[in-house]
């Protein structure tokens, strides 16, 4: 499996091909599910209510619940000709009617017709906007797919010494883009990995992320230093958002070097008010990788203020860090309690990245009934020089 970016709708699956925590293609179209019996309502309701009329004396009139006919074809029809034909039918079943019991001309048999025609006018109006909204609503998704794939690239499965998995559920019913953003760039002092967590939702937080991974993607080239490259996303940030705002960003940024010295590695975090990266060693419980001391998150600090200090750890052939966003450990199940993301690691299988990055996901699904409540991203690096 290549690249796992599972872009999920209430992590039930859904953008882009919402996955697990791997990268799903999104949903065809936008239309409402719809059971393959639910157009034959509309013909069953019209026999029900002709049997019924047939078998009842002509002093009991229920002709005028045909009107029901075509309003219920409008409702579970997708084609704007379908009220219409239901309507032209149920006409001809209230002539026949009227026929049988000589009262064609009856006021109340031309006022059933009056009513059928009307809720028939209504009900294609009703179908054909619903059409168009459903189009509009499609083509909206189409822009938000394409606007996920320039914020949100899928990280090639392997670059430099990394094997990387990448997986973001978005916790908003028909979401593609939330507040977490990730991103990796391989550098000529090795690979850098972003992840972060905008505060707030909406497109406020979408034009956030998007200076965010905009100063990473162009500093992660430039400095040599995690903490300058942090310095400069927080410049960034610092223009763009405006006065007295009270929005902030909490990131991670991981650094691997491609060529170590020795048998061990040393990488560097740097860590502004994110949840903390976990080390995952083979034989060993998931390690902490806590900052030295902590750093509020980026847009609390003026960028002059912002000097994180850098974790440096060392790091072996098959270690593999996860970055994750509160998303993940916030998750709560029906009593309430939260996600233990590391107790929950130290039981799931290493395996190859997407494959933990899947069980991980599962895992998490299953504990919180298959919804979240706030968007989740996971950003896997196993380190493979």
């Amino acid at each position: 499996m290549d690249t796992i970016i599972r872009q999920r709708r209430h992590l039930d699956g859904g953008l882009p091909n919402g996955g697990g925590l791997a990268h799903r293609a999104p949903a065809d179209g936008v239309v409402l599910s719809r059971q393959a019996w639910a157009p034959f309502l509309p013909w069953a309701l019209l026999v029900v209510l002709v049997a019924v009329d047939v078998a009842l004396p002509d002093w009991v009139v229920i002709a005028p619940a045909l009107a029901a006919v075509p309003a219920l074809a409008a409702a579970v029809g997708r084609r704007g000709w379908y009220p219409l034909e239901l309507g032209v039918v149920t006409a001809a079943a209230s002539f026949i009617d009227a026929s049988r019991s000589h009262g064609i001309f009856v006021v109340g048999h031309l006022a059933t017709l009056d009513a059928i025609a009307l809720t028939t006018v209504i009900g294609c109006a009703t179908v054909g906007a619903r059409a168009r909204q459903e189009r509009e609503l499609a083509q909206v998704r189409v822009t938000a797919e394409v606007a996920q794939q320039v914020l949100l690239r899928p990280p090639p499965p392997r670059l430099g010494p990394a094997r990387i998995a990448v997986d973001y559920s978005a916790a908003a019913a028909c979401a593609r883009i939330g507040g977490d953003l990730y991103d990796v760039a391989l550098t000529r002092w090795g690979v850098r990995a972003l992840i972060g967590d905008v505060r707030g939702k909406g497109l406020s937080a979408v034009s956030t992320a998007s200076v965010v991974l905009g100063a990473f993607r162009e500093a992660a080239y430039d400095e040599r230093c995690p903490s300058a490259l942090v310095r400069r996303i927080a410049c960034s940030l610092d223009r763009s958002l405006p006065p007295c705002t009270e929005e902030f960003v909490t990131l991670a940024v991981l650094c691997l070097p491609s060529s170590p010295s020795g048998r061990n590695a040393d990488l560097q975090v740097v860590n502004c008010g994110h949840p903390a990266p976990l080390l995952l060693r083979s034989g060993q419980a998931p390690e902490a990788l806590a900052p030295p001391e902590p750093v509020p998150p980026l847009g609390v600090l003026s960028p002059e203020d912002v000097r994180p200090p850098v974790l440096h750890h060392p790091v072996r052939r098959g270690d593999a860090v996860l970055l994750y966003t509160d998303g993940i450990t916030e998750a709560r199940d029906a009593a309430r309690r939260f996600y233990a993301l590391r107790q929950r690691l130290a039981t799931l299988q290493m395996g190859d990245p997407d494959q933990l990055l899947t069980r991980l996901h599962a895992d998490v699904r299953a504990h919180t009934g298959g919804s979240l409540d706030d968007d989740a991203a996971a950003l896997l690096l196993r380190y493979e020089p």
